[in-house]
């Protein structure tokens, strides 16, 4: 078996001649091995591979080695590091050149040959110039490339793929909910269109394998954005993918930010291709997702004239007397990796009643706690509700739910229920923090999360708390007795509790270090609502919320007053309930 990593390695030669070639797509959890032998700065996806096949050779006792080409810096060095841990195996670096000229073609012809001649040194196996087109050409003929499928549901969404290699999870997620790609032209994307009978020689089919959807390290990649004008009209959301520290992929999506007069939506998402983060992604994509099925759904919609539109008063978030609600009964349930939420409402959309537990160590049981306590105080049974609609962290893993929807899209929905003239709504969750806009209609617009690590979350404010001495309720009213400014200089949570313990050992008032820690996490919220663009009014959501700390300093950073609801912990659960009754 033969490992290899880039879509212009002649795979089709190999196979030709009974090789297995095998595309390393790894998913990994850590990068010792690489840590150890490479920069840190090297890509992910390099850092992967490396681990990946130290796990091949010690689990397969068919690895021959790995075909690697020269299409970057980390590459190389992916070359070298191999090279001296494997030398009985076939490490082989790949001259791959960058123009698609007669020249380039001879030469990768010549670099393509020299590489079947170590090959064949290394193994003992024949190959020889002359004798490789007829199994070559017999293969191809056998492996023709696929037709493209019509979608078939017209129904399915329909979005176009860019960037950086994207992970198994990444790319089961969309197949998941059954987006259609127009195109994916991701640098791993393998989308042969060979013509096995305009292949008489080696170079012919050369020729074929640099005259592919160019990769960003080939001539003719600035013209890689061309493509969307042919498409803007046929696909509903654009993904572009980077992977961490991968810096070629970074100037066209760049590039693609720029770009004026493209009006698809496009996410961009960067991952390190481990699934430490898949949640968080997941939930990326699918409100990504969500966002653009809304947003079709309104543009087949007939437009009301806006002398017809009314704007609703905003709604005071209460509870429905008991005994004048009307079914049919539904529940919205936020499991968050803090707390989980549950909301109940009646046919009118109005709260029978509502209920939070803390998530322990298991979130079924969180949830199903909270849904227990939430139907007792509704003297409501399980068979009364026609519908459970589940968001948050948990989501995807509650047995009882009939539909799963993210935190972005149901936020939105309670938010814009709450008070129709919220326009941003800042979520700071215990894992996560997210800003997000909404138009008049309460649809997602953007969105962005902090979802790198526990800086600017909730779990960074009990840590704080807790290093001070103080539950985290006393932290956000310690906070407004402050007199000194103290600035917390570190976002990262272990540095910035060493900064706090520092302080303490200053003699520092508490007061001022809450202070101090309330001011970095407003930071921190500012860019993220930033990237979103701040349009008032500003609704902040989540367990948060109910800290008067935070929300000092939020509002004299942004100039104006917060909208709050009642218990804005139950946004999220509220919105869920209000898209189940929907």
């Amino acid at each position: 078996m033969l490992a290899y990593i880039c879509k212009y390695t002649p795979i089709e030669l190999f196979e030709s001649f009974d090789v297995d070639m095998t595309l390393m797509e790894p998913e990994v959890t850590q990068f010792n091995r690489a840590d150890a032998v490479l920069h840190p700065n090297v890509c992910a996806y390099v850092k992967g591979v490396l681990e990946a096949f130290a796990d091949l050779v010690k689990t397969r006792g068919d690895v021959e080695g790995m075909i690697i080409t020269s299409c970057c810096d980390s590459g190389r060095r992916l070359y070298d590091a191999l090279s001296v841990t494997y030398p009985d195996k076939f490490i082989y670096l790949l001259d791959l050149p960058r123009k698609i000229t007669p020249e380039a073609v001879s030469l990768f012809t010549e670099n393509v040959s020299r590489m079947v001649s170590a090959y064949s040194e290394h193994t003992g196996r024949a190959f020889y110039s002359d004798g490789m087109i007829r199994p070559l050409k017999a293969y191809l003929k056998a492996h023709p490339a696929p037709l493209k499928k019509d979608k078939g549901d017209e129904d399915a969404l329909s979005v176009g793929l860019m960037g950086g290699r994207c992970g198994k999870a990444f790319m089961d997620t969309l197949k998941r909910h059954h987006v259609h790609l127009a195109f994916d032209v991701t640098c791993s994307h393998l989308a042969r269109l060979f013509d096995p009978d305009e292949i008489h020689k080696l170079s012919d089919y050369c020729e074929q394998l640099l005259s592919q959807f160019p990769c960003m390290r080939m001539m003719g990649a600035e013209d890689r954005l061309n493509m969307l004008d042919d498409f803007e009209d046929k696909i509903d959301g654009l993904i572009y993918h980077t992977v961490k520290f991968c810096d070629q992929y970074h100037y066209e999506g760049a590039a693609l930010r720029k770009l004026q007069d493209f009006s698809v939506p496009v996410l961009y998402v960067e991952t390190d291709l481990t699934p430490q983060s898949s949640g968080q992604i997941e939930t990326r994509l699918e409100a990504f997702l969500e966002e653009i099925k809304a947003r079709r759904q309104h543009k087949n919609q007939k437009a009301v004239p806006e002398s017809q539109l009314k704007t609703p008063a905003p709604k005071p978030l209460k509870i429905t007397e008991k005994g004048k609600a009307k079914g049919p009964y539904v529940l919205g349930i936020d499991s968050g990796s803090t707390s989980t939420n549950a909301v109940i409402t009646d046919g009118s959309g109005q709260i029978l009643a509502w209920d939070i537990v803390r998530t322990g160590a298991k979130s079924i049981a969180s949830a199903e706690k909270a849904m227990h306590q939430v139907l007792e105080k509704a003297h409501l049974s399980a068979e009364d509700l026609s519908q459970v609609v589940s968001t948050g962290y948990g989501r995807n893993h509650l047995p009882f739910s009939n539909q799963e929807i993210t935190e972005i899209t149901c936020h939105a929905k309670g938010a814009h229920a709450i008070d129709p003239s919220v326009r941003t709504i800042l979520d700071i969750g215990g894992q996560d923090s997210k800003a997000i806009r909404l138009n008049d209609k309460g649809d997602v617009v953007d969105f962005v999360m902090n979802d790198k690590c526990a800086a600017g979350t909730g779990r960074f404010l009990e840590m704080m708390a807790h290093t001070l001495g103080v539950s985290l309720d006393e932290l956000g009213q310690l906070s407004l007795n402050s007199k000194e400014d103290i600035r917390i200089s570190s976002m990262c949570t272990v540095f910035a509790e060493s900064e706090v313990i520092s302080l303490i050992a200053q003699n520092k008032e508490p007061e001022d270090i809450a202070h101090g820690v309330h001011v970095a996490i407003a930071g921190r919220a500012i860019s993220l609502l930033r990237r979103v663009g701040i349009e008032p009014a500003v609704m902040m959501t989540g367990g948060v919320a109910k800290n008067p700390g935070i929300i000092a300093v939020l509002e004299e950073e942004l100039g104006q007053k917060l909208v709050i609801a009642d218990q804005p912990e139950i946004v999220g659960a509220y919105g869920a309930a209000l898209l189940a009754k929907k």
